[in-house]
């Protein structure tokens, strides 16, 4: 695998949100972000459904399709999606088409006030079954693969609980905690450790009473804080730019402006939805225990038996290791696999090892599955 250690514009595979962020502030990164235009996303796509803010997106490709199982990618509804589709060149939208498959992503929208009281109930047998359908009608195929990162990879192994018989193929988790009080988080395990131990040390309450919704840039407002002393930077970043940007190639310096504005283009994340994911998820642990309850349907991983891939980062800040892994032993899937490859929770999307690792292996395990 290529070398971790990133150039101060460049995307390191052990990069994770907090490395982005302290390297993009302390460059001044985020000066430029701000005064640039940067266009992420582009790969080709049209809207295949709508329900509220939320909008599923199916991308067209010239490519005649290899396979006639389509993959729907659900990402966490608390950071925007087009991590998976970056820019040209470093998308892992673009690479799914390019090796023939037929790809459809679940964008949960830029939530708003009135948004408040949406929860894990809507989003999973509303939102996410609404979309499946879609996905199948549009498509033509009887089956489908979900593909969830991050919390949204929670939500997928959520939705394919409750229909483990239903249309799904294959399920896919990257980065996806679902153990989220190891006994172990590791030093990567600082989400983990912060909002553990009750509301002793962290009440959802306190925000969502307030404000209503997880406000969208409450990491942006920690680092510009922190970083305020930094003003005179512009004439240092475009210093830096224009020195790297002589020997790195054009896709390089765009994929870390793009990922620089991605870590701190948040969305407003409903207050109802973020009290069940701290207390029942994090605090108390509900879901390996199956004691998860949506609308009184119990959460039951054991009810998955699709064959599944799991796959984490060594140096995952967000999801670690010891979150990831008891998946393996929760779902009844006879075919299963956990993969740990040599990287944070950005750079397994978007640097190095991303292209060289993660992607082969998703499309090499898909490869026998998807007809």
């Amino acid at each position: 695998m290529t070398n971790p250690v990133a150039t101060p514009f460049d995307i390191s595979s052990y990069d994770n949100p907090e490395t982005i962020r302290f390297r993009k502030y302390a460059t001044g990164t985020h000066l430029i972000v701000h005064g640039a235009e940067v266009e992420t996303g582009l790969t080709p796509k049209e809207i295949a459904w709508q329900k509220g803010k939320a909008r599923l997106y199916h991308y067209k490709s010239d490519r005649e399709k290899k396979y006639s199982v389509p993959v729907l990618i659900v990402y966490a509804p608390i950071l925007r999606p087009y991590i998976l589709d970056l820019v040209p060149g470093n998308s892992f939208v673009e690479y799914l088409l390019s090796e023939g498959f037929d790809v459809y992503l679940l964008d949960w929208g830029i939530l708003g006030p009135e948004d408040e009281h949406l929860s894990f109930e809507d989003w999973i047998l509303d939102y996410m079954s609404e979309a499946v359908q879609s996905v199948l009608s549009g498509s033509q195929a009887e089956e489908l693969t979900i593909f969830g990162y991050c919390q949204g990879g929670t939500m997928s192994a959520m939705y394919a609980s409750l229909s483990p018989e239903e249309h799904l193929k294959n399920l896919i988790l990257l980065t996806t905690p679902v153990d989220f009080a190891p006994d172990d988080p590791g030093i990567f395990g600082l989400w983990t450790l912060w909002t553990r131990n009750s509301d002793a040390y962290f009440d959802p309450d306190l925000i969502t009473d307030t404000i209503r919704n997880f406000p969208e840039d409450f990491f942006k407002r920690l680092n510009e804080t922190g970083t305020s002393a930094l003003g005179p930077l512009p004439s240092l970043a475009s210093s830096y730019l224009k020195t790297w940007n002589r020997f790195m190639p054009g896709e390089s310096i765009a994929s870390w402006l793009a990922v620089s504005k991605w870590v701190d283009d948040g969305t407003p994340f409903p207050g109802e939805a973020f009290r069940q994911w701290i207390r029942g998820f994090y605090q108390q642990n509900k879901l390996p225990k199956g004691e998860i309850e949506l609308r009184g349907q119990r959460i039951d991983l054991s009810k998955i038996e699709c064959p599944l891939l799991s796959i984490a980062g060594s140096k995952d800040f967000i999801c670690p290791t010891t979150q990831a892994e008891p998946v393996v032993d929760l779902v009844a899937s006879r075919d299963k696999k956990f993969i740990v490859l040599d990287a944070g929770h950005v750079g397994l999307m978007a640097g190095p090892v991303a292209k060289e690792e993660l992607w082969p292996q998703v499309r090499d395990w898909l490869n026998p599955r998807s007809n």
